[in-house]
């Protein structure tokens, strides 16, 4: 275990468990404030995370911060944001099974680290990974699940907004319930 997110990050540069190492073209380890109160999680990184090393910097990573920015979160100041996998998946495709597992202690530290009290997990890949394996992501986004003494939120892709627009006035509301969960919970400072 890593006291910090720098030697955590150090690591897992160098890990080759899966295949997916060896094709990356960088480490998308994760961004945001290491010491958060919410944490964002997704399922792995598309070719613009890819090509940058950091998570949700492509077209859905923009509407993500619109997202946020409506409710007053900035991924650089009070949230932390990662994926499952560190590495691309060929193609965009969803992460494998061993793919994940290969990656899920990393993201373990990283959720150790960070500590967060409230977890949202950007997805249905990410969701079934970390809250429960029959999770409806159409059914069952904005639902709190509390997980371990951590509040855990469901949310649609951003990507899955960007194929669907008619899906983000939904998406909208769960923000506004995750600032009202925020809020009650007394972590605004």
């Amino acid at each position: 275990m890593c006291d910090n997110m720098i030697q955590l990050n150090n690591k897992c540069e160098m890990c080759m468990d899966c295949p997916l190492g060896k094709t990356r073209t960088n480490l998308v380890f994760g961004v945001g404030k290491p010491n958060a109160d919410i944490m964002f999680i997704g399922e792995g990184p598309g070719e613009q995370e890819d090509l940058k090393g950091e998570p949700f910097v492509g077209k859905a990573g923009i509407l993500l911060d619109k997202l946020l920015n409506c409710v007053h979160f900035d991924r650089h100041k009070n949230i932390y944001i990662a994926n499952i996998v560190k590495c691309r998946p060929p193609h965009n495709r969803d992460p494998l099974d061993d793919e994940q597992q290969a990656c899920m202690h990393w993201l373990e530290d990283q959720i150790n680290i960070v500590s967060p009290k409230i977890i949202v997990c950007l997805g249905r890949i990410a969701a079934q990974k970390l809250i429960d394996k029959d999770i409806r992501i159409t059914k069952d986004h904005g639902k709190i699940y509390n997980i371990n003494g951590v509040a855990m939120m469901p949310v649609l892709h951003p990507a899955a907004l960007l194929r669907n627009e008619n899906l983000l006035p939904g998406t909208f509301e769960d923000f506004l319930k995750l600032r009202e969960l925020y809020d009650e919970m007394g972590l605004a400072k």
